[in-house]
């Protein structure tokens, strides 16, 4: 296999046939093929794109590159979710449990924030002892024993997705929607799953702004899991504003809790993660329909059972065993908390969910670059919901800070962030479209 033979045939638009994607990501593997190749390769698929079969074919090279899971013996479906990102997206800590009450197994890899989205395994670290990469036979102990474990890629998992991407981060070529899925569905399909559901975002904190370019990626994700073997759906769900009424990591992990414990019926975040639960019911064969599916989540959450798993995986994962029964003990809280007050009456109309998750970065809750440290304590909460009815001075959040200057600074500007109109907004679904 000659590198820059495959670069010039897909430069020139031809389809690359299976072997020849195979060759070339061993070559990116084993670094037998340089960076400028690499790079160059990228760039060919930015303009060009891929057909099916060569993003099915891409996507199991990398997965086939390090180490794929197996679950043989577990005697549960093997299922998890991925989201395409936002903010207040904390789905993960409350499905995972939901569905493993429901009789699923679920071992969720998760990631770490990325830009102004927030990272589950971050926000899971704010739990005092919490392991986010235990050895392999932890993990899998807890999948058996608990039925779920949330837990960070290992170097062993889809090692040659982590130098593509990092090409190219530096290259320019992230919005390629066949590059993307094959790095999102690499790494899930070496965790050996069964089925997958995806929530692919949209709107204006979500990394596809338009509902048609989300739904481009959603038939792209699903129609290559699917092909590479793992029964797969999609829903697209609005990230106009912030899922939960919380954004940053403790605070996040302690609005998860309140929703284990019963605390958010009624939610935005409540109607995404039902339906999430429903789609990966039905999708492991477990369960006839959307409906039955959604009525075990919602018996399983509030019964106290998911609760209870939750608890059980903290635990087994080496954070506190008494965790939900004395969450606000172990979660620190920041020094200084500023209330947000509306500037006019009306109706919260809009907001700018991207910035507010830009906040919770410049706050110290994100990352400005790799290997900067996270306040754990700081971010947003009791955020209104868009839809509103307020009076001027209402409080509309809270930014949780450092230091009075910041929580000030950051304060006027969440304000900012907000449209106050005279009527209340149209409301739409926040399950827009089911792939």
């Amino acid at each position: 296999m000659i590198p820059q033979e495959i670069i010039r045939r897909k430069r020139d638009g031809a389809v690359l046939s299976a072997a020849e994607i195979a060759g070339f990501i061993s070559g990116l593997s084993d670094e037998t093929i340089s960076e400028g190749q690499v790079a160059a390769f990228a760039m060919a698929v930015f303009f060009r794109g891929m057909s099916s079969e060569e993003i099915v074919a891409l996507t199991l090279a990398m997965r086939d590159s390090g180490e794929v899971l197996s679950w043989q013996g577990l005697g549960r479906p093997v299922a998890d979710k991925h989201s395409t990102g936002g903010v207040g997206d904390n789905v993960s800590l409350m499905l995972a449990p939901i569905v493993a009450a429901c009789g699923l197994a679920v071992p969720m890899i998760s990631g770490r924030g990325l830009g102004h989205t927030g990272g589950t395994l971050d926000k899971l670290q704010s739990i005092p002892g919490y392991n986010v990469m235990p050895d392999p036979a932890l993990f899998r102990r807890t999948v058996d024993q608990v039925g779920c474990a949330i837990i960070g890629q290992t170097a062993d998992l889809a090692p040659a997705d982590r130098r593509l991407y990092a090409i190219r981060d530096v290259t320019a070529t992230v919005e390629s929607i066949p590059l993307i899925t094959a790095s999102i569905l690499s790494k899930k399909l070496a965790a050996g799953l069964e089925t997958l559901v995806l929530d692919v975002k949209f709107g204006n904190g979500a990394f596809m702004a338009s509902l048609e370019e989300a739904e481009a990626l959603a038939q792209s994700l699903v129609r290559v899991a699917n092909g590479a073997g793992v029964k797969t759906s999609a829903l697209l769900t609005d990230m106009n504003q912030p899922l939960a009424d919380a954004a940053g990591n403790a605070l996040e992990v302690r609005n998860s809790v309140d929703f284990l414990k019963g605390n958010k019926s009624g939610s935005r975040l409540e109607a995404v993660t039902l339906a999430l639960g429903a789609e990966m019911l039905v999708n492991a064969g477990t369960t006839p329909d959307l409906v039955a599916a959604e009525t075990l989540c919602r018996r399983a959450l509030d019964s106290g059972q998911a609760a209870e798993i939750f608890g059980r995986m903290v635990h087994a994962l080496g954070g506190p065993a008494d965790f939900m029964e004395r969450s606000n003990a172990y979660l620190e809280t920041a020094p200084v908390v500023v209330e947000v007050e509306a500037p006019t009456a009306g109706w919260l109309s809009s907001c700018d969910a991207r910035a507010l998750g830009l906040a919770v970065v410049e706050l110290g809750g994100g990352r400005l670059r790799p290997s900067d440290a996270i306040d754990h304590r700081v971010g947003l909460d009791g955020l209104k919901p868009l839809g509103t009815q307020v009076e001027k001075g209402d409080v509309i959040a809270r930014v949780h800070a450092a230091d009075r200057e910041s929580g000030a600074r950051i304060a006027a500007g969440v304000a900012a962030l907000y449209v106050i109109g005279d009527s209340a907004p149209t409301e739409t679904p926040v399950v827009a479209r089911r792939i």
